[in-house]
């Protein structure tokens, strides 16, 4: 085949031209789980709708064959051998030119032999290992997107092409074969096979060497052809898969459909969870959408290696094991809910994703921050109220949103996408959690703006659930106005960054004004030109104690006055719904703290979790000094809500992770943290009761990591004692299930090798995915670099590739390896991008790497290490790791001698 590299001139070097159109794809494919190779042809109906004399699709690591060219305005069969194409690997497009043109209007059939590998490399069709009987076997499956099912067979792969698929599957028959649709025949193949001609032909072929014993041991599954939909959703696996089933009942219809999840033998006792969170958020789903699910199952496969969480595809959804696995006895409360919300975010793509589908990757918020909102407050609020999604959302989205955010690298939601570089690099906190947190969820109301391709059902847009989605979005900014759906003008998702509102007090009340909010510090003018119409959602208490929350006070200039009581409680951005910052003056920071504390308090719980993250992120920008936050922090040391300590935990986390190298704070800043936490321990105790309140077993949970974090002797010695226990005796049943993460970190990091060696050899022996997860981790622990350098060896030579980024987060959180790991990265940087550069974990290892270092040097050697090496697959996330540890230095620069001054007078 020829291949060509010339340099891309536009973007329109990267799409594919629309002369003409796929209407539907006939896809066999052969799985060979003993060669670890995949075979087949794809027969692709065509409808020219413009004279032309080339086809051009998406294809890459394939062996094409012949391509084989039938049409309505042809009078005989074209066939255009390899030499007849022309391959660019950079825009992975295949050109084919043919010898007389196809008149517009025409029907045609493309029908190419493809032939790939099985790798390991989590994307396309790839394969996935398992122990069985103390030997390595493999099954596969697929992961497309976005832009990876050109790797299983050739195809149109943008979302806008939404066409119908067949899928034929052949394979092994002691395997089992999975779409996206159900199977509508199986059997095993025998000579004289009665089926599509096509298949019957191309089997005949391949297996003409075969013994007739030999063609018995291969099967041939065809599935119900697929609704329109776009090419990244396709799914399709191969293996000894198992399955535990249940159904559920359409509210709308009232059919029945069946739900299964699929895993190896050897860990389906762990899918029930999972089953029952996918029956119980389907037909709420329904409900709010007024839509029926629209395919005739919905299956969920797991897999021991997958790249991201999960994937949403249509009836076949895909993702890791500790997405979707817990164990049937007693699990940690934090995994049960990441199973929750992964599953129910999935299913929201059933609709909002699957159904309707952005034309381009550039709209891929909108799915993502729908989903993200949907998936996991709105709908799981109502399975699992007690876990309070509502609340947990400003600090599970909006935190990580508004960090992102506050970068000069950061991005607009919305954002071209000209080459798959950039659109892997988007799939980020605001595609996902900025999306869901403010003005994006008012785009997302707009239901992709009319853009709806063909074979698409269209979503109301007055649902029940769309106006929530709406009424969230209304309490951060946008540019229009409160209760209405803010006009398409092109600022609404196409503005980078989000606002810091400063408040000065005057005789008459308040003068608010608007500027760009940096983590670096103000912004220049040059950077600061964006006016927001920002909606101040101010909470007021008159003279006889009545609270009043105005809704209608818009801050949409660069500064107003505002007629205001000064002398009674009064707060901006109500109950923490806009995206965007509050300075306050540190005296009235300190009043609104003093009656944040309040058992009366007129400020809730979402208030006061605002209030910390506000403060934090004002202190590292240098609006606020660090020592009047850590006066806040103590001012609500006797908080109750989890939520609340969740934040204070976090924001002690980030002011100690970012003096680690100054001893003297270092030590006296645990001392603070120690003094904060061991009262709740004391009262709260190390055991998880039967019945006791979902806050209070996260508390614990909470001030327990803290605690030992900070050194705390006594949880120390407990957690220690817990290890040396399960390692004695090799049962772990005495340590609770929410602990097991920190009990293996800290028994690492204050143990020798030993301990290590125990970790190490949990993670092929764990009892669940939670356990196995906490001992990679824990693996980052130690203070030994000797162990340490073990560790690395693991990770270029054992660990899984899905798994080397739980390893940088080990060795990230420990103090004593932060230098060792970007310096490791840099050594072993060949051999991990050509590991990882294909899908999204190497920029996930850049950022990891880099997120708790804070000196200007580490910034100053990065920067020379990277400027000589080819960034442009993981160009984000490498600028803002950058702009995260200038912003630390930074911080360290201008507040160094403010904490290192608190603390010492603290401790007189």
């Amino acid at each position: 085949m020829a291949s060509t590299v010339e340099p891309v001139k536009s973007q329109n070097e990267y799409r594919l031209p629309t002369d003409a159109k796929p209407t539907l794809y006939e896809v066999t494919v052969r799985t060979d789980l003993d060669k670890l190779k995949f075979d087949g042809f794809v027969v692709i109906h065509l409808d020219i709708l413009r004279d032309t004399s080339i086809i051009v699709f998406n294809s890459s690591k394939l062996l094409l064959g012949s391509a084989h060219l039938t049409s309505s305005s042809l009078k005989q069969e074209i066939v255009q051998t390899t030499k007849d194409f022309t391959l660019n690997e950079k825009s992975e497009r295949c050109t084919i030119s043919l010898p007389t043109t196809l008149s517009a209007g025409s029907q045609a059939q493309l029908k190419i032999d493809f032939d790939g590998e099985l790798t390991s490399g989590m994307m396309g069709y790839y394969r996935s290992a398992w122990e069985h009987e103390g030997k390595t076997k493999y099954y596969t499956l697929t992961q497309f997107e976005p832009t990876a099912t050109r790797r299983a067979f050739p195809c149109w792969d943008e979302p806008l092409f939404k066409v119908k698929f067949s899928v034929t599957m052949i394979s092994r028959a002691d395997t089992v074969n999975l779409n996206n649709m159900p199977a509508i025949s199986e059997e095993v193949y025998i000579p004289g096979y009665k089926g599509n001609k096509d298949v019957v032909s191309w089997l005949s072929d391949r297996f003409s060497a075969l013994t007739t014993g030999e063609m018995e041991k291969w099967k041939i599954t065809h599935f119900e052809t697929t609704p329109h939909m776009s090419t990244y959703l396709v799914a399709f696996a191969n293996g000894p898969f198992a399955h535990i089933e249940d159904m559920y009942k359409s509210p709308l219809s009232g059919k029945v459909r069946p739900l299964r999840v699929y895993t190896t033998p050897d860990i389906i006792h762990q899918a029930r969870f999972a089953l029952d969170v996918k029956k119980s958020v389907l037909p709420l789903y329904e409900q709010v959408f007024d839509i029926e699910f629209a395919l005739p199952k919905l299956d969920t496969l797991v897999a021991n290696d997958f790249d991201a969480g999960a994937m949403e595809n249509w009836g076949l959804i895909t993702g890791k094991t500790n997405a979707f696995l817990i164990p049937a006895e007693k699990t940690d409360l934090f995994t049960k809910k990441q199973v929750a919300i992964v599953q129910s975010h999935e299913v929201a793509h059933m609709w909002f994703g699957d159904i309707t589908t952005m034309t381009w990757w550039d709209n891929l918020y909108l799915k993502e921050g729908f989903a993200s909102l949907m998936g996991e407050v709105i709908i799981l609020d109502k399975v699992f109220p007690e876990w309070k999604v509502q609340s947990s959302f400003i600090a599970d989205m909006l935190a990580s949103a508004m960090s992102s955010d506050a970068k000069l690298s950061s991005h607009p939601i919305e954002v071209e996408c000209p080459d798959v570089n950039m659109i892997n690099q988007i799939f980020d906190a605001l595609s996902y959690s900025k999306a869901a947190s403010g003005n994006a969820s008012d785009a997302v109301r707009l239901c992709w703006r009319g853009q709806i391709p063909e074979g698409c059902v269209y979503l109301p847009q007055e649902t029940p659930v769309l106006e929530q989605c709406h009424e969230r979005s209304m309490g951060g900014y946008s540019g229009g106005e409160r209760h209405r759906c803010a006009q398409d003008d092109g600022q609404l998702v196409k503005r980078t960054g989000f606002p810091i509102v400063t408040v000065k007090e005057t005789k008459d009340g308040i003068a608010v004004r608007q500027d760009r909010f940096l983590a670096t510090g103000p912004a220049e003018p040059k950077d600061n030109e964006t006016i927001w119409t920002i909606p101040l959602n101010l909470v007021t208490v008159d003279s006889n104690g009545k609270v009043t929350i105005d809704r209608t006070l818009v801050l949409d200039e660069r500064e107003k006055a505002i007629h205001l009581d000064t002398s009674k409680p009064f707060k901006l951005n109500a109950g923490t719904a806009g995206v965007y910052r509050v300075l306050y003056t540190p005296e009235r920071l300190t009043k609104i703290a003093q009656e944040a504390v309040k058992e009366d308090s007129v400020f809730g719980v979402e208030d006061r979790i605002g209030l910390v993250y506000d403060a934090l992120a004002l202190a590292k920008a240098g609006y606020l000094d660090v020592s009047g936050i850590l006066l806040l922090y103590d001012i609500l040391r006797n908080e109750k809500e989890y939520l609340v300590w969740c934040s204070i935990a976090d924001a002690l986390d980030s002011i100690e992770s970012t003096w680690y190298e100054h001893e003297d704070i270092f030590e006296k800043l645990n001392a603070f943290r120690r003094e904060l936490f061991a009262p709740i321990i004391t009262r709260l105790g190390f055991e998880y009761p039967e019945g006791e309140s979902v806050d209070t077993a996260q508390l614990r949970t909470k001030i327990i990591e803290q605690a030992a974090s900070a050194g705390d002797e006594t949880v120390v010695k407990k957690l220690c004692s817990w290890f040396k226990q399960a390692a004695e005796t090799g049962d772990d049943s005495h340590i609770p299930p929410d602990l097991i993460r920190i009990t293996f970190f800290i028994a690492i990091h204050h143990g020798g090798r030993a301990e290590f060696d125990h970790v190490r050899e949990t993670i092929s022996s764990a009892k669940n995915p939670s356990i196995r997860i906490s001992a990679i981790h824990a693996m980052g622990a130690p203070k030994d670099l000797t162990l340490a350098e073990e560790t690395w060896d693991y990770i270029l030579n054992k660990s899984r590739d899905q798994d080397i980024f739980y390893h940088f987060g080990g060795l990230a959180v420990n103090h004593k390896t932060r230098h060792f790991l970007l310096e490791h990265l840099k050594q072993s940087y060949e051999q991990l991008y050509e590991r990882l550069a294909g899908n999204f974990g190497f920029q996930r290892l850049i950022n990891i790497a880099h997120m708790r270092l804070s000196s200007s040097k580490d910034l100053h050697e990065s920067k020379e290490f990277f400027k000589t090496k080819d960034v442009s697959k993981y160009k984000m996330a490498l600028e803002q790791a950058w702009d995260g540890v200038e912003a630390r230095a930074a911080w360290i620069e201008h507040s160094t001698a403010d904490l290192r001054a608190w603390l010492e007078k603290r401790q007189k």
